[in-house]
């Protein structure tokens, strides 16, 4: 039960430090929809969506009204577009991501995910089809996002597909070149990717998942980073009892929220993801929160310690919260949209290699990253392949989302406005990785993945 001294620090966070519900996000089956004919798919998939959303946003508003609680954003996730139109007689999907983005308009959310493949062990016809609709798919939609899993714990890291990745994302930077490559802020490639992650670009619907459910995504990275001033020189201990509390207060807001929407829509509720996404607002920041706990710049010696701690608090006070804690739930670090993140890029303190060094403790990946423009497709796929190797080993979910900067070098900006925010250009290493991405196959699973 609720004190009022509860609900006074919840009004607090929400008044003066950024707290918000991020998402909330309807998972829709689309599975029912298959056809052989491209129009008849497309038909149903529109029908299908805009049956089940319909009044998503307007519930929305009306609890974020009666609660006083923000919701950012209102979403859909639906099951991965390769395995619904597999049946489908077309050379091209890129129909279909259209009527997504139809579907996604009529229900006036801000975006929907599922135009995903899932070929960690192997592709289908109607994987290869979709991968290679991705450049086409989001140049010509607004509200579509794409996601592709190369790689699992269970299965090894699909190499073929990764080799194609790096092309992907080259040809979807150069579509959307007019955009600040804004397509490629659309696409993430995963590693161990989740059925029930509601955060963009990452999301779909698993097909383990229920027919229709709601999941909620929490954020509130300026919430802890306030919590921690009250702590200062206090032993790690301290610190991270007070993250776990905060992580836990925040966590019942969306259990609340999620559980209301649920009730409101008659549809399932699913799970809340508590994860510390920033804002490129100040004092909405993951790397500030690091800064607190004790290392002078986000990416200097001690952040990965910082951030392993910070991400297990995190989790811990979440699972104490909810009986439903999914989805990616932790700290994000995605450069563009920290402003803390994006100082310590420009300033040189934190490197792609640091990242690198810090995706191993904390959700998804090397995030919202801009690289020079003449980077090659070669390049990209070893730095995917690295990521995917980070989260096959250590059985954890890691994503790659970088964005080939066309025309732009080193010590530019990437500007995309909104929650996407600015990209500095970051260095990658001029030696070259072709001979190794070339070799295709599948890199083995590991030793761990023996568990039965």
């Amino acid at each position: 039960m609720l004190s009022r001294n509860d609900i006074l620090q919840t009004l607090d966070m929400i008044d003066n430090r950024h707290l918000d519900i991020r998402t909330i996000t309807m998972g829709i089956s689309l599975l029912d929809c298959c056809d052989p004919d491209l129009d008849a798919c497309c038909q149903k998939v529109y029908d299908k969506i805009t049956r089940c959303a319909k009044d998503l946003v307007k519930v929305g508003e009306d609890i974020e009204k009666e609660f006083g609680i923000p919701i950012v954003n209102k979403r859909i996730s639906v099951t991965p577009i390769a395995i619904v139109a597999g049946a489908c007689q077309t050379d091209s999907y890129v129909k279909l991501a259209q009527t997504l983005d139809a579907a996604a308009k009529t229900c006036g959310v801000n975006f929907i995910g599922g135009f995903s493949a899932l070929v960690q062990k192997g592709a289908t016809e109607g994987d290869w089809k979709l991968i290679r609709s991705i450049p086409q798919a989001l140049a010509c939609t607004e509200r579509v996002c794409a996601s592709v899993n190369v790689a699992s714990t269970k299965a090894g890291i699909n190499m073929d597909a990764v080799a194609e990745m790096g092309r992907i994302v080259k040809k979807t930077a150069e579509l959307t070149a007019e955009d600040s490559g804004l397509g490629c802020a659309k696409l993430v490639v995963f590693s161990n990717a989740v059925e029930d992650n509601p955060f963009m670009a990452g999301a779909f619907h698993g097909v383990g998942e229920a027919e229709c459910v709601i999941n909620v995504g929490v954020s509130g990275p300026g919430v802890v980073y306030h919590a921690l001033q009250s702590v200062k020189g206090q032993p790690f201990d301290v610190v991270a009892e007070t993250i776990k509390k905060t992580a836990f207060q925040i966590t019942r807001m969306g259990q609340i929220v999620g559980m209301e929407a649920s009730k409101r829509l008659g549809v399932p509720f699913g799970i809340v993801d508590l994860s510390l996404a920033p804002t490129p607002a100040v004092g909405d920041s993951v790397a500030r929160i690091l800064e607190e706990i004790g290392v002078d710049v986000c990416g200097t010696h001690g952040t990965t310690a910082a951030l392993a701690m910070l991400n297990d608090a995190v989790k811990k006070g979440g699972v104490m919260a909810s009986n439903h804690v999914g989805g990616l739930s932790g700290a994000f670090i995605p450069v563009s949209e920290d402003e803390g993140m994006i100082a310590a890029a420009e300033s040189g303190t934190l490197a792609l290699e640091k990242l690198e060094a810090m995706t191993c403790v904390c959700s998804v990946g090397l995030d919202m990253i801009a690289v020079p423009g003449e980077t090659t497709a070669s390049t990209i796929s070893a730095i995917i392949a690295d990521e995917a190797a980070i989260g096959m080993v250590n059985s954890k979910t890691t994503a790659v989302r970088i964005i080939p900067a066309v025309g732009k070098h080193i010590g530019d900006r990437v500007e995309m406005g909104g929650l996407l925010g600015s990209a500095p250009v970051m260095p990658v290493h001029a030696e070259g990785s072709e001979r190794f991405t070339q070799r295709g196959g599948r890199i083995p699973a590991p030793l761990q993945s023996l568990r039965n």
